[in-house]
Formats: structure tokens, sequence, C-alpha cells
């Protein structure tokens, strides 16, 4: 027992030592000086400086005509290439689940509920330059819960990673998905067709349930009991939540699309492999599409006219384009692959940086917050050796809000980014070391 009180004391004092010690160096200014800047939000800097200060930009611009702050910590960045911190829209790292299998619509699940904060899969990605995540529950449903977006901070619960309104409240959006996943046995969907009508249905209840809210006025006694998935539809209703819709084939996405007209809610379309057949269509629409792009589809027949054109096609057209990793099904290290490979398919180079950064933002509406270089956004990047799409090119750091997540020189770090023994373990929390001090008590 003496063992365990001993333990728990010393991890207490580690991770108030850990949080004196960030909070300290986030207070010092830091510079990264003399790197090759792509802030996205305008042209490349050859020779350019990146000022951090309180986790936040303060300044863009090229060397020499950029005001540095005294007492700044300095990195030199000679040679090397910085872009902003990478948005993944769709990501399922850290195992959680959403619905069960008593019905195919669950608005009241939340997948921050099931998250295991200790998966390896939170470093892989900060390994990969990944500072943001939408974190989704599964698309075996045709609602499946509310996601979360997470910042990849260092922690040791859930709510360490959380990105929060002005209020506090942690944001995120709706899993939604049609086409196979969620056609099985009753009460689940057994057509295409049944699949929208329970969902109209679902929505026209969620209306219903307003209505009796908005007529009950200040009167509690009229007002009918809490319902967690009306509130969450309710949500969804009223333009509180982005839903994320899971369709790959060309009708299934027409098929959101007259959802979205009938019922007015916002939405990004997630995978959309037939995206390309039905371009113009969702350019009109001006409806936001996250791409998955990999080289080899298998799976799903209804994914099998996925191709490496799809962003081109897209882009061409006009319609907002994102890329996601879909992790585990695309590995989170690979993300500027995936962007790579979608310029090998025709789409622009800037586009497709966009769409790994700023667009991915503008989808989880936190594009005031994360996916530019500007002042005032949260000072998320990543730091490379080399161009982004360059089959050579390696993701040396990656830093939110100004503190320093991942470095390639560090060992331990370097694991977690080319694999081997270990990295594959989830239980060791990373908030602070411990295993020092875990052989110190036995």
């Amino acid at each position: 027992m003496r063992r365990v009180v001993l333990f728990s004391g010393i991890i207490c004092l580690a991770a108030v030592q850990m949080t004196v010690r960030q909070a300290a160096a986030q207070e010092r200014p830091v510079v990264f000086a003399n790197a090759r800047v792509l802030p996205v939000s305008g042209p490349p800097i050859d020779a350019g400086t990146v000022v951090v200060v309180g986790g936040t930009i303060a300044a863009v611009g090229p060397a020499g005509a950029t005001p540095i702050p005294a007492d700044s910590e300095t990195i030199d960045c000679t040679g090397k290439v910085i872009i902003p911190g990478l948005v993944d829209t769709h990501s399922h790292v850290g195992g959680g689940w959403g619905g069960d299998a008593s019905g195919p619509i669950q608005p009241d699940v939340r997948v921050l509920d099931s998250i295991n904060v200790r998966d390896s899969g939170f470093r892989k990605a900060r390994a990969g330059g990944l500072t943001t995540l939408n974190i989704m529950p599964g698309s075996g449903h045709l609602l499946s819960g509310q996601t979360i977006y997470a910042k990849l901070r260092k922690a040791s619960t859930i709510d360490d990673l959380f990105v929060r309104d002005a209020a506090g409240k942690p944001l995120g959006g709706m899993k939604m998905a049609n086409g196979t996943n969620s056609r099985k046995d009753v009460p689940f969907p057994g057509t295409r067709s049944k699949s929208a009508a329970l969902v109209r249905q679902k929505f026209l209840k969620a209306q219903d349930y307003r209505r009796k809210i908005d007529q009950a006025k200040d009167d509690p006694t009229k007002r009918p009991d809490r319902d967690l998935e009306m509130e969450g539809l309710l949500d969804v209703l009223d333009g509180r939540t982005v839903v994320h819709h899971h369709c790959h084939r060309a009708d299934d996405i027409m098929t959101v699309l007259r959802l979205r007209e009938e019922f007015g809610f916002k939405v990004v379309l997630h995978h959309v492999s037939e995206a390309w057949k039905v371009a113009d269509q969702l350019a009109k629409a001006q409806a936001p599409c996250s791409v998955i792009v990999v080289d080899s589809p298998g799976g799903k027949l209804e994914a099998m006219d996925l191709s490496l054109a799809t962003g081109a096609v897209l882009e061409k057209a006009g319609a907002p384009v994102a890329i996601h990793t879909d992790d585990p099904v695309t590995d989170s290290r690979l993300f500027l692959r995936s962007a790579a490979l979608a310029v090998r398919g025709g789409m622009s180079p800037e586009k497709a940086l966009e769409a790994v950064t700023l667009a991915g933002a503008k989808m989880l509406e936190l594009d005031a917050r994360i996916g530019t270089l500007e002042p005032g956004k949260d000072a998320d990047l990543a730091v490379l050796s080399g161009e982004p799409f360059s089959a050579r090119t390696k993701v040396l750091e990656t830093w939110i809000e100004g503190r320093k997540v991942f470095d390639r020189d560090d060992p331990e770090d370097r694991l977690f980014a080319v694999g081997g023994y270990g990295s594959g373990r989830d239980q060791q929390a990373h908030a602070c070391c411990t295993d020092e001090r875990l052989s110190e008590t036995k």
C-alpha cells in the first residue's frame, strides 16, 4: 500500500513539475528563423521567420523585416520548411466507438466517452505533423453519434484534447452515413431507400420536439421530457453542429444533398469515392468534400470507382476539397503522402496543401484559429526536412500552441515515427515521464 501511495505522490509531483515547465516555456517567445515558410494564406517566404508568443503566432514574414521580441528562444531552421499544423477531418485514433446494435440512429452517443488518450495512434499522428483531428465513431449506423474536435496536445485525460468554444464547451460534429455500411438486419435498414426514409422520419420527430418546446414557452409543466436524442438532432437542425456524412457512391452523395436541402443542416461529405461523377452538382451546391486518397482502395464494392483524380476534378469544378486519413485506413504518419498522391492525380500543389490544412479547418469551422500561419492564430505548425510532397521529406518537429509535441531527434518520438518494438504500446502516460519512477517503486 505504501508503494501505491508513494507512486501516486511521485506521479502528481511529476505532473505539477511538467505543468510548471510547460507554462514557463510558453511564456518565452519562440522564433523559427531562416525557414522556407508556406503559410497557405499567402505566397511562400523563402527565408522566413515565424514568431510565437504565448501559444499564438505573433508574426510571420521575411528574415530581417520581422520584429523579434526580446528574450526570445531562436531556432535556426535553415534548409527546413515550415507549414501549418495538419488538420485531419476524419480520424478514428483513440479506438472510440459510437452507437450499438439497438438502433440505426443514435445522436445521443458521444465518442469522447470511449476514447483512450493513451492510444499510440496519437503519438504516431503527431509524428505525421497532425495537430487537429475530428475523431469520429464508425459508419455502421445511419447516425452513430457525436464526434470530437481534438488538439493533439500531450494528454492524460480526454479533457486535455478538447477544442473548446468561448464558453468552454467541447466542440465536435455529428457522424452520419449511408450506403452499404448501415444496411443490416432489422432494426437497421435493408435498402438505400429505407435508409433515407428512417433519417427523414427522425428529423421530422426532432422538428416536432422543437415545436413542443416553443409552444411551452417559459412554462416548465408544458415542456416535453428531456430527450438526449432529440437534443442532438436539434443541434444539427439549428446549425450548431456540422454533420460529417460518410458516403461513397454518386447516388448516395445526391441523397445527402437532398436531405440537406430539405432540412437545412450543414454537412461535410466524407470519402466521396464517386464525387468525380457529380462534381458539377457538388460545386453548384458548394458542398464541402473530405476525400480519402489511397492507392489500393479494396474493401468494398461501393469504393471501386475511387480515383486519384477526384481532388483535381473537384478543384477544377470549384467544390471545396479537404483530404483525410480515416486512420487506421490510412496511417496518420502518411497524411502528406495522401496529398502528394492527389497531386499525382492532377490536383495543384497549392490546393493539395490547403486540403490538409485550411480546407479541413474550414470544414470543422475552426479556420479563425487554425489552418494557416497568420498572426493571431494558434501556433500549430510542422517543421519539415524538405518540400511537403517530396517522397524524401520527413516531419522533424510538430508544435501545438507554441509547445513542441514531437521531435524526431528524440529517440522515443522517433520510435513512434518509424515503428519498431514498443511503438504499438498504448498505456504509457505521456503527460509526464514515468518509466524511471515506476522502477523506483519496485
